[in-house]
């Protein structure tokens, strides 16, 4: 296969990715020429054709094709240098399209996934439940996604659930909703000592990685939440965030607003053009550190507990959304 077919190819199975639905000809190629795509209604029909006897769509009829789940396969093992850079585009993309109203409590966050198998549920939840208590977590709130149930680009198999935890790039999209531009700089593991933020250990920039820094992180091994939430000494994931100098108060406001709705997820604000946790930041504006929010599942992998967590999976209604302190409740009436 070509490169140029291969590029073609892959903007076709994202565009039906973040469809979440079947798609047509017609509307596929007005799609993929806004994105600079020259292709005809016949090219696509080819395309689909290829792709359908490769399983990686499935024929709807007069709906169009949907993507399946060895399309999504596809999508995910696609060349890393056509990814170098889509995590902090995504962040952008889902910053934009968010659309939760702070003051009425509604509207949409972005979630993060993580799948795990049924029957480990009952190990499951008090390890979960444990990050939330030590206050390690994005918020306090999540979320339980049952068999069949689709988020983003995931659909939860048979005998697995998906337990969604708050993504704190959620708190960009509050702050540009109320006029303050956030650039999102890296993803980092930052040592505690008796609770108390030291030093980053380990750092990935968003806008030259392929994949989410925490969930390098928590596949790596290099977490230590057990040692967090047991003694106050351990290593958990963060996100740095800047924001305009002349924001800070209004952040600040914010920032109590959010803990009110279950969204809290600032650990520290800096002060303008000054450095934070030795991290320089640039004059006129301030640094500040957001808890990442996969930590609740990062502690799974660390007992051994196997799962897949895709962070930034897509979004969902607040309403949707609970206290974590339900989650026993909500786990035991699917079991």
């Amino acid at each position: 296969m070509s490169e140029k077919t291969e590029k073609k190819e892959l903007a076709i199975l994202r565009l039906l990715q973040k469809a979440g639905g079947p798609v047509s000809s017609l509307r596929l190629k007005e799609n993929l020429h806004a994105m600079g795509h020259e292709v005809s209604e016949r090219t696509i029909r080819h395309y689909f054709l290829d792709m359908d006897r490769r399983g990686l769509t499935k024929n709807q009829g007069k709906r169009g094709r949907l993507i399946t789940e060895l399309g999504l396969k596809e999508l995910g093992s696609a060349r890393v240098y056509d990814k170098v850079g889509l995590l902090a585009a995504k962040i952008d993309q889902l910053t934009y399209r968010m659309n939760f109203d702070l003051y009425k409590k509604s509207g949409t966050v972005i979630i993060n996934v993580s799948l795990a198998n049924m029957e480990l549920l009952p190990e499951i939840v008090p390890l979960v439940c444990r990050v939330y208590d030590a206050g390690y977590s994005m918020g306090t709130m999540m979320a339980i996604f049952e068999p069949g149930e689709r988020v983003g680009g995931i659909i939860i198999p048979e005998g697995m659930v998906g337990f969604g935890t708050v993504c704190s790039i959620t708190l960009n999209g509050v702050l540009l909703a109320h006029g303050i531009p956030t650039h999102s700089s890296f993803g980092g593991l930052l040592e505690l000592r008796e609770r108390k933020p030291t030093r980053f250990v380990e750092i990935i920039k968003y806008d030259g990685s392929s994949l989410d820094p925490l969930e390098v992180f928590i596949r790596s091994g290099m977490t230590d939440y057990a040692g967090a939430t047991e003694t106050g000494n351990g290593r958990i994931g963060v996100g740095f965030r800047e924001v305009p100098a002349d924001s800070r108060e209004s952040v600040l406001a914010l920032i109590q607003k959010l803990e009110e709705v279950g969204l809290g997820g600032f650990l520290m604000v800096g002060w303008p053009g000054q450095p934070l946790l030795e991290i320089p930041v640039i004059e006129g504006r301030v640094g500040a550190i957001v808890i990442g929010g996969l930590n609740p599942a990062a502690i799974l992998e660390e007992t051994g507990i196997k799962i897949k967590s895709r962070a930034l999976a897509g979004m969902v209604e607040y309403e949707k959304l609970f206290h974590y302190q339900e989650m026993a409740d909500r786990v035991s009436s699917i079991i």
